[in-house]
């Protein structure tokens, strides 16, 4: 057997901010999913979305009709 500690945490589910949207609230609900800074999320999904072979912005509408809303 194994004695590896168990998480108490309960995993949130992936939704879309209400508190963090400057859009559709993708980028700010993938941050509060990750605990990161809403921001830095932003900037790199602006970075990666400006490379030739990543369509930010098709991405970003998929997401959008993908994520639930936050309740």
């Amino acid at each position: 057997m194994s004695d590896a500690p168990v998480s108490s945490v309960t995993p949130r589910p992936l939704r879309r901010s209400r508190r963090h949207r400057i859009v559709a609230g993708v980028c700010g609900g993938l941050a509060e999913w990750r605990g990161w800074n809403p921001t830095l999320v932003r900037v790199l999904f602006v970075l990666i979305g400006a490379l030739p072979i990543f369509p930010g912005i098709v991405a970003y509408l998929v997401l959008w009709l993908l994520i639930p809303l936050d309740e």
